[in-house]
């Protein structure tokens, strides 16, 4: 017994620890990306003003050297990123309030892979909340998530509210499944459990995932859902049904048995009701549509790439449905 409450007594001990270890990471990092942000202007108000000029900011950056020798990161190149990092924010207080939540090298990659504003700030935010590592963010940028999350075309059933849609995209970049050209069903739900914590990166916060191959049964017969999640802000069960091939309308039946399945035997009763999730390999829109329109279960058709998209290319077919889009709205 004694044992017992000595273990006890010892991890909320390591749990204070870890506590104060966190704080004062948090504490060191405002600082520094504060210090950065203050010898940014300091540098930019001087070359802005003529004072300084480009050979000025090298002996900066050698001064501070033969002062502060074992201090890293003040060369020229760390100074005009400084002087950057404040030029890009100093107008922006919404974002300048919230900065200093992230680390200087998330701060260098957005700064750096990033164009406007609106995707500075989404990044931003999107580390905070997720509390996204470097390299997670880098991947995210890669797979131009901002681009997928502000342009959905996703296509719905009438009992799914602009709120929950929210949380799922029209397209999901596996890339990190490593699949061959060809491969199975059973394929890519073994790739997506061996990688399951980037699978719910991509998917989106408030995933929880709660078996793959789960089995329902109705009457005599055991059926078997690829992926079950339980959605945290949705407060509901969202099954996801993998194809290795494009959107078929036969598709929607076995969904449809699966939520009602879902619904009668698994969901509890304060819990909204699940939704359904068809991951395709691609999907003809006008099809998909036909299908859906008299659709009463809350359903959405996807599609997955399986390699990271030309941000090029992308960009081009969110123009070309943007203009399709206007077009629909003048006629």
């Amino acid at each position: 017994m004694a044992e017992i409450l000595n273990k006890t007594d010892f991890s909320a001990i390591v749990s204070l620890i870890k506590e104060a270890q966190y704080k004062s990471y948090q504490y060191v990092n405002a600082t520094l990306v504060q210090l950065y942000y203050q010898i940014g202007k300091t540098v930019s108000d001087k070359v802005s003003s003529g004072i300084w000029g480009e050979s000025v900011v090298k002996t900066l950056a050698q001064y501070i050297e033969n002062e502060l020798p074992t201090v890293k990161g003040f060369n020229a190149r760390g100074l005009y990123r400084m002087k950057q990092f404040y030029e890009t924010y100093y107008e922006f207080e919404k974002v300048s309030s919230v900065m200093t939540q992230i680390s200087w090298t998330h701060h260098l990659f957005i700064l750096s892979k990033t164009k406007t504003i609106e995707e500075k700030e989404f990044y931003i935010n999107l580390t905070i909340n997720d509390k996204l590592s470097v390299r997670e963010l880098e991947r995210q940028i890669d797979s131009c998530y901002y681009e997928r999350s502000n342009h959905k075309n996703l296509i719905v059933s009438t009992l799914l509210t602009q709120l929950e849609t929210k949380y799922f995209k029209d397209k999901y970049v596996l890339e990190f499944l490593n699949l061959p050209e060809s491969f199975s069903e059973k394929d890519l739900q073994k790739g997506i459990i061996e990688n399951l914590k980037s699978f719910i990166l991509e998917f989106g916060k408030g995933f929880a995932f709660v078996g793959n191959e789960y089995r329902i049964q109705v009457g005599n017969h055991d059926y078997y859902l690829d992926l079950l999640f339980y959605h945290r802000d949705l407060n509901c069960l969202v099954t996801i049904e993998l194809k290795t091939e494009e959107f078929k309308p036969e598709f929607m039946g076995k969904m449809n048995f699966y939520l009602e399945a879902l619904d009668r035997t698994v969901k509890k009763e304060k819990e909204n009701p699940s939704i359904g999730i068809l991951l395709c390999k691609g999907k003809d829109t006008e099809v998909v549509e036909f299908a859906m329109s008299r659709n009463t279960s809350p359903m959405m058709i996807a599609e997955y790439e399986t390699k990271l998209i030309d941000k090029k290319i992308l960009l081009q077919k969110l123009h070309e449905f943007s203009e399709l889009a206007k077009q629909e709205l003048n006629s």
